[in-house]
């Protein structure tokens, strides 16, 4: 508990909140590109860089991924909080008998749920654990509550390489790359880019797939072990519930937002529009963010059954997208910036002369991993670090869809360090970040040997 605490304290004392960092972030950009970057215009060069970073904020495809991120997250909350969701989570704890067996089971359920869906497996993970503690405390199991909690995080160091990830997911839109990388290289070499870097690259191709079945079944086993060998006490809980509003007296078109049909009806139109619109991509194993919010819509209004329930796990969930929402246009006037003024050649070419073939997709693993300490957003970071790293592995022969994933490897191991998406998970089991902290960071150590290892060998 003692390095929990050093760690707590570190964060507290020299981390301010990821907006306010984001803004140091901004302030430190502005700074290098002053002092390391030539002024090609006739304006003043700070003045030159105020216009490269605002018209960084208001790039059209960059705002569309931050929504569409912000929908995953959204839409993946609306539907942890539906009937059947709330359904199967009951029914698994009721296979709890023991401390280990409760930390197996969150665990190896939280990260194959992220798997699927970031913000989905978020949301289940916190529930899933709270749950657990509810039902360990009715049948008078004893348990380790933080280790639980820690399990049910762990879906935050599986989703940047699972099918929401955003890294990948973006890339696989027809033209994000080329759009990406327009002011980074040259017209001749832009144009022998891929129009798309399929996911059947990335999420799904067999390196990443066997790497992800190792990280699950030794984080599980792990966390079993750890249930077995750290002391178990009785949790004294609530019962944590959703509620939706009270049926009320509704009237004429209000009916509506009751109907079952309604939503049903709807639902399965948007189904009808998915399977017209994505079919194709989805033989390929082409996900694209467009394709999986389509889908949750569908599935979160068929699940919930009524426009008005669906509304009220909306009001729910939305707060979770309110550091999204002001950070990423940050984020992109960074980028902007390093675009605009060159910063990202230089830094490119920084990389290039230290790296190989095999020592580039390790760089940018363990850079990605600081980098989300700062930048605690999948989708921000994609945004800032991702032309660099494309950049690099251009340069030096490296298989993009292997650099993008080696991204995504070291963005989502060091969340189990940077509390800052724990805090949803926080605020339902009523834990503290000190006490999950010291377990969060043994998971972190044993996923990253593995992520390390895959990088090597694949």
């Amino acid at each position: 508990m003692m390095l929990a605490d050093k760690i707590e304290n570190v964060f507290r004392k020299y981390l301010p909140s990821p907006f306010a960092i984001a803004i140091l972030l901004t302030i430190l950009t502005m700074v290098l590109a002053l002092v390391f970057t030539a002024n090609t215009t006739d304006n003043n060069h700070f003045v030159t860089i105020l216009t490269y970073w605002e018209s960084g904020i208001w790039n059209n495809d960059l705002l569309v991924f931050a929504y569409q991120m912000m929908l995953i997250l959204v839409l993946g909350h609306i539907l942890v909080l539906s009937k059947p969701i709330e359904l199967l989570i009951l029914k698994l704890v009721q296979s709890v008998k023991s401390g280990a067996g409760a930390a197996l089971l969150v665990a190896f359920s939280t990260m194959l749920v992220a798997f699927f869906n970031w913000g989905l497996g978020l949301i289940f993970g916190a529930l899933l654990a709270r749950k657990v503690g509810e039902y360990a405390q009715e049948q008078n199991i004893p348990i380790n509550y933080p280790l639980v909690g820690a399990c049910g995080y762990l879906g935050l160091m599986v989703w940047h390489g699972g099918i929401s990830g955003s890294a990948p997911l973006k890339v696989s839109e027809s033209g994000h790359v080329k759009s990406l990388m327009r002011d980074v290289i040259k017209q001749d070499a832009l144009e022998s880019l891929p129009n798309t870097i399929s996911t059947a690259e990335t999420v799904f191709s067999s390196s990443n797939l066997i790497v992800f079945i190792l990280v699950i079944g030794v984080l599980s086993f792990l966390a079993f072990q750890l249930g077995k060998r750290t002391k178990s006490t009785y949790t004294r809980l609530s019962t944590y519930t959703f509620v939706p509003p009270s049926k009320g007296t509704l009237k004429g078109a209000e009916r509506l937002d009751r109907s079952l049909w309604f939503a049903l009806g709807f639902g399965v139109l948007i189904l009808g529009a998915f399977v017209t619109q994505y079919s194709t991509l989805f033989k390929t194993l082409t996900i694209t963010p467009n394709m999986l919010n389509l889908f949750m819509f569908a599935l979160a209004l068929i699940m919930h059954g009524n426009i008005r329930r669906f509304l009220s796990a909306l009001e729910e969930a939305i707060g979770d997208t309110a550091g999204i929402l002001i950070q990423f246009p940050l984020y992109f006037g960074i980028m902007g910036i390093m675009v605009n003024s060159g910063m990202i050649d230089t830094i490119s070419s920084f990389f290039v002369s230290i790296s190989t073939q095999t020592t580039l997709p390790i760089y940018t693993f363990f850079s990605a991993g600081i980098i989300n300490i700062f930048i605690p957003s999948g989708g921000g970071q994609w945004a800032v670090q991702g032309p660099l790293i494309l950049n690099s592995a251009l340069q030096l022969n490296v298989p993009l869809g292997k650099a993008v994933i080696a991204l995504a490897y070291g963005d989502q191991v060091t969340n189990m360090l940077q509390p800052f998406w724990a805090l949803p998970l926080l605020g339902i089991t009523k834990l503290k970040a000190k006490e999950i902290l010291p377990y969060s960071l043994i998971f972190m150590i044993a996923g990253s040997l593995i992520y390390i290892t895959g990088l090597v060998l694949s």
